[in-house]
């Protein structure tokens, strides 16, 4: 079997985000982009079933949607142990565009298991993985805290509202992970950013879809108010501010 683990390019958590083109998109100047984590989390369960000769998975191949600058993190998941990087020659324009290439490689190349995070940490869509099963016709199971071959077939553990369920699903197959699904994502080696320098990306050009939904404007947080000292003497002035200000009450 061949597994597929679909990756997104997201700034990392420290960076200070900055917004052009009339705040709608971010500026990409001096952002340090990384590996989106759930799909981090992703490409480690699928190298750990990789790992064990008894599931028959022969080989964990990363696909990106991006132009050639974001190569360094299809190179990332190289080095952490992909075999085989996959880049769509194109900007993604929103998750309807980026389910449509993604699903067209994945149909092309006959992966038998698509990895997918639950959502990427900049927009937190939470929409790819159902929309490439749809594309391709063919099952998704979703909120995947735990995934693993039995007997040739995958068996997969997904969370449920006050327990978990465990299904068998046939494949191909999406898989859209959650937490729970590695316990920390892999570390690359030495060995493996060297040996990724050398490792294939295939690149494709995209395939024609239309963007459904345009970014209209992009807005920060509001700056949090500083902290104010209630006397512990006073509680009816904690209780008129929960109540006026905050709300909450």
């Amino acid at each position: 079997m061949k597994i597929l683990v679909c990756i997104s390019n997201v700034p990392d958590t420290t960076t200070r985000i900055k917004f052009t083109e009339g705040d709608a998109s971010i500026d990409a100047t001096g952002i340090q982009w990384v590996i989106n984590p759930w799909d981090e989390l992703s490409l480690t369960r699928a190298l750990e079933l990789k790992d064990d000769p008894a599931t028959g998975i022969k080989s964990v191949t990363v696909a990106h949607v991006g132009p050639a600058s974001s190569e360094p993190t299809i190179r990332k998941a190289l080095a952490i142990g992909a075999d085989d990087g996959i880049r769509i020659n194109s900007e993604s324009a929103d998750a309807f565009f980026v389910a449509a290439q993604l699903a067209d490689v994945a149909g092309k190349e006959k992966f038998d298991i698509i990895m997918c995070g639950i959502e990427s940490s900049d927009y937190n869509g939470s929409l790819v993985g159902g929309m490439i099963a749809e594309f391709l016709g063919i099952p998704s199971v979703s909120a995947v805290s735990g995934i693993k071959i039995e007997n040739g077939s995958p068996v997969v553990t997904r969370e449920i509202d006050g327990g978990k369920e465990i299904v068998t699903v046939p494949v191909p197959f999406v898989a859209i992970v959650q937490k729970g699904i590695a316990k920390e994502p892999r570390i690359a080696s030495m060995r493996g950013i060297m040996l990724a320098r050398t490792k294939p990306i295939k690149v494709f050009e995209p395939v024609p879809a239309e963007p459904l939904t345009q970014v209209i404007s992009l807005a920060k947080p509001a700056p949090r108010s500083a902290c104010r000292f209630i006397d512990a003497e006073n509680p009816s002035q904690l209780i008129e501010l929960l109540q006026n200000e905050a709300k909450v009450i």
